[in-house]
C-alpha cells in the first residue's frame, strides 16, 4: 500500500525564488509541488484543500513585509504558519543572446523585486519601461517566449537557466545582503516547541485611543518577550485610522509566559488572531525569556502555595 505525498502550493512557474526556498528543506522538497499564478491562490487552495501546504513569501530584508500575503493571512485566510524559511536572494538582469544592456527598453518583474533594484535600473536603464508580471520567474518565461528584442526580467539566476536567457548584469540590488523570509502554511495544528520558536499574532484594539498600543507592548515587556516584528495594517473594513497590529513575537503557546501574554491580550484588546507558533529560521537562543520563565514558574508556585493555605 502506498501513501500519497503531502501536496505543497508555491508561486510558479518554476524558477521562482519561492521555488529555490522550498528546496532546501527536504520534506517539501520530496512532496508533490502545485504550481499557482498568484499569492492569494496559494493560500486559497489550502483554505479548500486542494493542497495540504502552501508556501509563501512574506518579507524582505530591503523592502519589508510582504503586505499581499500579511493581509490574505491575517483578514481572508484562517490558517497556521508551520516554519520559516529565509533564503539569500540575487537579482539578476536577464535577456535574450546578443542584447545589450543599451538595447533594453522593457524590463518586467515582480513589483517587489523592481522596487529591490531601483537604483541599478534608474541609472542603467533608465529609458526602459517597468511592467510588473506575476513573479521574478514569469517575467523572465516572458521573455525568452513571448516578447520581443529589447526586452530584459529580474529574475533568479537559475531562471537564466531554465529559460535559455544570458545574464546582463548579475546581483543588481541597491543593499547587499538581500533576503527574504518566507512562511509555510496549513489549514491546522501547530508545530512542537524547539526552543528557538516564533509566535504570530493580529490584535485588533477594543478602542482607538491614547495609550492602546503601549497596553498591548507592555504585556511582553512585562514577561520579558522579544518582539521580532511590529506591523500595523488597516483592517479594510473601520474606514481610515482604524488599524490592527500584527506581531511576531520569541517564544511559543507552550511557553506559559506567551501563552499567558495571549491569555491577558485575548481578555483586555477587541480580538486576538492566532497565526501560529512554529519554528524559527537560523540558531540561537533567547536567554533573557528562558530566565523570565523560570521566574514565572517560580512566582507561579509562590502564588499557588499562598492560595493552598485559603481557609
Amino acid at each position: 500500500m502506498t501513501t500519497a505525498r503531502q501536496r505543497v502550493g508555491f508561486l510558479g512557474p518554476l524558477g521562482t525564488f519561492t521555488e529555490q526556498a522550498l528546496l532546501t528543506q527536504p520534506d517539501l522538497a520530496a512532496a508533490e509541488h502545485v504550481l499557482f499564478r498568484t499569492m492569494p491562490d496559494v493560500l486559497d487552495a489550502v483554505e479548500s484543500g486542494e493542497v495540504e501546504l502552501g508556501f509563501v513569501a512574506i518579507e524582505n530584508s530591503i523592502e519589508g513585509t510582504v503586505n499581499l500575503t500579511q493581509d490574505e493571512l491575517a483578514f481572508s485566510h484562517d490558517l497556521l504558519i508551520q516554519r520559516e524559511v529565509v533564503l539569500d536572494i540575487e537579482h539578476c538582469l536577464l535577456a535574450k543572446a546578443d542584447t545589450a544592456l543599451a538595447d533594453v527598453k522593457v524590463v518586467l518583474s515582480i513589483p517587489v523585486a523592481s522596487a529591490q533594484c531601483h537604483t541599478f535600473l534608474r541609472t542603467q536603464t533608465d529609458q526602459a519601461e517597468l511592467r510588473a508580471a506575476n513573479s521574478t520567474a514569469e517575467a523572465a518565461r516572458l521573455v525568452a517566449e513571448e516578447l520581443g528584442a529589447g526586452s530584459a526580467a529580474v529574475a533568479p539566476r537559475a531562471s537564466a537557466t531554465l529559460y535559455g536567457l544570458q545574464i546582463l548584469a548579475a546581483d543588481i540590488a541597491d543593499h547587499r545582503g538581500n533576503q527574504t523570509r518566507f512562511v509555510l502554511v496549513a489549514k491546522e495544528g501547530i508545530p512542537a516547541p524547539t526552543g528557538h520558536d516564533v509566535t504570530a499574532l493580529v490584535i485588533y484594539q477594543r478602542a482607538d485611543e491614547p495609550g492602546s498600543l503601549i497596553s498591548i507592548l507592555q504585556e511582553f515587556a512585562a514577561r520579558r518577550i522579544n518582539l521580532n516584528n511590529l506591523l500595523s495594517r488597516p483592517t479594510k473594513d473601520g474606514g481610515l485610522g482604524d488599524y490592527c497590529f500584527v506581531i511576531y513575537a520569541d517564544g511559543h503557546i507552550a511557553d506559559e509566559l506567551v501563552a499567558d501574554a495571549m491569555r491577558t491580550l485575548h481578555s483586555k484588546q477587541g480580538r486576538v488572531k492566532f497565526l501560529g507558533s512554529y519554528p524559527a529560521a537560523g540558531e540561537h537562543a533567547h536567554t533573557a525569556r528562558e530566565h523570565a520563565d523560570s521566574r514565572w514558574r517560580d512566582a507561579d508556585d509562590w502564588v499557588q502555595q499562598l492560595r493552598a493555605t485559603i481557609r
